[in-house]
């Protein structure tokens, strides 16, 4: 596992995903997907992989950041963490702009899970 520090939030590398988390107040923007990007080429190049989102902060996402990070070809899914009963509300209008598998989960062992079968499975395929 790498963890990888930024000015909005840190971002853990695992083997089949990574784990975001977001810093307090923040506003995730289609300009994020730039740092996005530099990790995917660097650490899964053209390995399939899921981005999970662990909510344990309260910030915004503009809806168009799923839209450019979507265009990521070796992203095959988009997990979000959180007990949040809002967050699942948010879930279901966040699902709207990625057109790949995309479910909230209340624990990251769930997502995790939900991960690793995921890239399983695309590999068989």
């Amino acid at each position: 596992m790498t963890k990888l520090d930024f000015f909005f939030g840190e971002i853990f590398v695992h083997d089949n995903y990574i784990i975001a988390v977001m810093k307090e107040g923040i506003t995730v923007t289609p300009d994020l997907n730039d740092v996005l990007f530099d990790i995917v080429t660097t650490y899964f190049h053209s390995k399939p992989f899921v981005y999970i989102t662990n909510r344990i902060n309260s910030y915004a996402v503009d809806p168009a950041t799923y839209v450019e990070t979507a265009k990521i070809y070796n992203l095959i899914g988009f997990a979000i963490v959180s007990k949040n009963t809002l967050s699942f509300s948010n879930t279901d209008i966040e699902k709207l702009f990625f057109k790949k598998p995309f479910v909230h989960f209340d624990s990251m062992a769930e997502a995790i899970i939900w991960s690793e079968n995921l890239v399983l499975n695309y590999n068989k395929n």
